[in-house]
């Protein structure tokens, strides 16, 4: 081929990017200019929000700016190196440790972000000729990771498990990993685990969970979809999580068996090659893990709003999914129809994000709307009367 015949490859991106935009699906960045809890300020307004997945209302707590601060002032922002060269601090070890404790596991090793965690435990885990079974709605990290691993990857229909067995039943002289999510970031939906670990189990298959979504707010001590299903690290041998969420940190870890970890040391590539998160983060994210375990109120409270969302949904007419977690999404089916809500809704003084495809399948925008217990009874109501007003009408599912 000729170099002039070459394709352009920024034009050929505003091109996708123009269709995208045609297609009612073009992604915007907000600034946010002040939070303040459930509330933030954004260019002049205030808004209420229910897009944010700070599930325990932790993101602001004192104790965790105070470790923040104090570890701030006493070791410096950043760790200025890799955890395998110098970036390793005390801080790093005590939260990594009480991760493991908390998750029931041997040990706990820190990502820099939830994306870094999968990509580099299934990068390690599998190679060419493996094959990573996964369910069809899990997160975009979880694919992407089985993808750069050189596995086969097979997906299954949502919570199918007699699909996943189909899969797993047909790969037999291949080693065989199933992951899914724990709790279901777009659905709010809890995968079924207990049937996914005897299954598993049968087949000689290793079973990861990503539970980004669950740790902190199921379980009861907060350890996540795992605990509330009654498995252990046998049953589930590779559990992700995320700090970044009801934590209201940022970060991530792996928790499994101390071979498993051991392994992941010496060949996970986004842990060997990446600046550690900063020692200060991980002081926080400690405070975060301790407040979660003591301040049982925090989910009882959680639970509470989430029922009074669904009872008035109910009373309306809403159709809402089989969701009993903090992730309560509407459905309406056309990009147009749910970006139209989300800015009336904003109108109204209330934030919640319109998810269009392709981060949901094609047919099913919805209005993902994410409770915390940093709200109270009356923003659910201030919601409810908001969206009665809309007079939505959900699509079929």
């Amino acid at each position: 081929m000729a170099a002039a015949s070459r394709p352009d490859l920024q034009e050929r991106l505003a091109v996708q990017t123009a269709n995208r935009e045609r297609e009612n699906l073009l992604r915007r960045v907000r600034t946010i200019d002040h939070a303040d809890g459930p509330w933030l300020e954004i260019g002049g307004k205030r808004l209420l929000s229910f897009c944010s997945n700070d599930y325990l209302g932790l993101a602001q707590h004192p104790q965790l700016i105070s470790a923040l601060r104090s570890a701030a002032s006493e070791c410096g922002v950043g760790s200025t190196s890799a955890h395998l060269i110098s970036g390793h601090r005390t801080g790093h070890a005590e939260l990594e440790e009480a991760l493991a404790v908390w998750t029931g596991r041997e040990r706990a090793l820190l990502f820099s972000t939830g994306y870094m965690a999968n990509l580099g435990v299934l990068q390690a885990l599998l190679a060419r000729g493996d094959i990573c079974v996964q369910d069809k709605l899990n997160h975009a990290c979880l694919l992407d990771g089985a993808k750069l691993s050189g596995a086969e990857l097979k997906r299954y229909p949502h919570a199918d498990v007699d699909a996943a067995a189909r899969q797993l039943t047909c790969s037999e002289n291949a080693g065989v990993l199933l992951a899914t999510d724990g709790v279901f970031s777009m659905d709010g939906d809890v995968a079924p685990l207990r049937k996914l670990a005897a299954l598993c189990a049968h087949e000689n298959a290793t079973l990861m969970v990503d539970d980004a979504h669950g740790l902190g707010v199921l379980g009861s001590h907060g350890a996540g979809s795992v605990e509330a299903a009654g498995l252990n690290q046998y049953d589930v041998p590779v559990l992700m999580a995320t700090l970044g969420k009801a934590l209201g940190c940022a970060g991530a870890f792996i928790a499994g068996s101390h071979s498993l970890i051991e392994g992941l040391v010496q060949f996970a590539r986004p842990y060997i090659y990446t600046t550690a998160m900063p020692p200060a983060l991980a002081a926080a994210a400690l405070v975060g893990v301790q407040l979660a375990q003591a301040d049982t109120w925090r989910r009882e409270k959680l639970s509470a709003l989430i029922a009074r969302f669904r009872h008035g949904a109910a009373q309306l007419g809403l159709t809402l999914s089989s969701s009993t977690t903090a992730i309560q999404p509407i459905v309406l089916g056309d990009a147009q129809a749910a970006l139209d809500a989300a800015n009336t809704l904003e109108w109204r003084g209330l934030l919640v994000t319109a998810i269009r495809p392709p981060t949901v399948p094609a047919g099913s925008a919805r209005l993902r709307i994410t409770l915390s217990a940093a709200h109270e009874e009356a923003h659910i109501d201030k919601l409810l009367s908001a969206l009665e007003a809309l007079h939505l009408r959900p699509a079929s599912r």
